[in-house]
């Protein structure tokens, strides 16, 4: 059995994927942005491995999620599952980043270069990453006007490179990025069109299966198929001209 941390578990596609992974027997560690929000995890919570308590849009408490997973023990598999979006303007966290990059990207950054490294590392993407930014222009919107669906889309071109380049840089970890689809969340929304189970079965598969097809490196998924990614987050130049600025922003090097 597998031990799997997945960031952003209280609910969603995390708490989904969290669930079908303990009902497997797997060790799962849950994650929730604070200790109020620890307590929606209900039962859940006592048949989990453990529960780490952090806010992602915080450097200084997504490091501290780190090390608690850490103190956990090593970990199997990372799901990088926690996002969000902010529509109506630009929210600075306490570091100043605009809350969409701060969530989506430079999180799963420092907690990538932070956990001790696993075995399998699962990004949550979205189709909108081809709708992305490729110029690397003004990463934290501060000086563009603010644009909501931009942004989550820039984050997510972001996040998908990441998860390619950590495929590239560490050829002992499987690394890849899932598009869970358009699904019928809190985040998402009751009418959103896909289904709900096959939005969290791949990055599931990814994270824990013998299957051969599951243990790859470097791929973009979609209901466990393998689809080609916008070329920018397949670019190796764009992957570490984007390394580069991930460590400027958060003063972290990824090994």
């Amino acid at each position: 059995m597998m031990r799997v941390f997945i960031t952003g578990s209280v609910d969603g596609l995390g708490r989904a994927a969290a669930s079908t992974l303990i009902e497997a027997g797997h060790e799962v560690v849950l994650h929730a942005r604070s200790t109020a929000r620890a307590g929606d995890f209900g039962e859940l919570a006592k048949r989990a491995a453990a529960v780490v308590v952090g806010d992602l849009s915080s450097a200084r408490e997504t490091r501290e999620v780190a090390d608690q997973v850490n103190a956990v023990g090593p970990m199997d598999a990372v799901i990088h599952n926690a996002g969000v979006y902010t529509s109506s303007r630009r929210v600075a966290t306490a570091d100043g980043h605009a809350q969409t990059l701060a969530v989506n990207v430079l999180a799963p950054y420092i907690l990538t270069a932070s956990i001790r490294r696993p075995a399998r590392l699962v990004y949550l993407s979205s189709g909108m990453h081809r709708g992305g930014d490729a110029s690397l222009r003004d990463l934290d919107w501060t000086a563009r006007r603010w644009s909501w669906m931009q942004a989550y889309s820039d984050s997510k071109l972001f996040v998908t490179a990441l998860a390619l380049a950590v495929a590239r840089r560490w050829p002992e970890v499987f690394s890849n990025a899932v598009d869970p689809g358009w699904v019928p969340t809190k985040m998402g929304g009751r009418g959103a069109p896909d289904d709900l189970e096959l939005g969290h079965r791949t990055q599931e598969w990814l994270a824990t299966s013998e299957d051969p097809d599951a243990k790859v490196s470097g791929g973009y998924w979609f209901h466990q198929r393998r689809q080609d990614p916008a070329p920018a987050a397949a670019d190796e130049d764009f992957q570490d001209r984007l390394l580069l600025e991930l460590a400027q922003l958060t003063g972290v090097r990824l090994p």
